[in-house]
């Protein structure tokens, strides 16, 4: 089959649990030392699922280093917004099985400085491709006009496994800033 969803998403759920462990601390790890993560104060972060890029070393330094950072919630409509979560907020299900913090406080997405997206396949021009409910591109669709990014960033975690050789966008995808992987680059 040559769906690049469908090939992307089965890469990485090829993937060995003990490789996609350490490739997700080197993607945290390579995210956290981005100039763009040490200049944010409200950062945007999903919640890992399943065999995605385990994420969950990005929130641990957000607090450390005293940085608000919120999840995504999914609402009606096919909209979604951001909730922050502390170490100590409490996780519920949404409909779809994702991870939502169920209280904290709100943000829209004018008002954060970083975003970490999720993604199943991604191209050399940061065109990505998502799961296919078009949240992400829906939310950030405000960025579609601006000539330069100011913020947020929208900053695409996958493994390299997931690139494919080129995406055609639709007129309604948000390119990304950039995507990070575990593709050696020597560190």
């Amino acid at each position: 089959m040559n769906d690049p969803r469908v090939n992307a998403l089965r890469a990485r759920r090829e993937m060995q649990p003990d490789a996609r462990a350490r490739s997700s601390e080197i993607i945290c790890r390579r995210v956290i030392r981005t100039r763009e993560f040490r200049c944010s104060r409200a950062i945007a972060c999903y919640l890992p699922m399943g065999d995605e890029v385990d994420t969950l070393e990005i929130f641990d330094r957000s607090w450390r280093a005293n940085k608000r950072i919120f999840a995504p919630v999914l609402q009606r409509r096919r909209k979604m917004s951001f909730r922050e979560i502390r170490p100590e907020s409490t996780l519920e299900r949404n409909s779809f099985g994702v991870w939502e913090p169920s209280t904290g406080a709100m943000i829209g997405p004018r008002d954060l400085d970083l975003v970490i997206t999720p993604t199943v396949a991604f191209d050399d021009d940061n065109n990505r491709i998502g799961m296919g409910g078009g949240y992400f591109d829906r939310c950030f669709s405000f960025l579609r006009y601006r000539k330069h990014w100011l913020h947020p960033k929208l900053i695409g975690v996958a493994f390299a496994c997931q690139k494919i050789e080129k995406i055609t966008p639709n007129v309604w995808d948000i390119r990304l800033y950039s995507v990070i992987t575990d593709a050696n680059s020597g560190d």
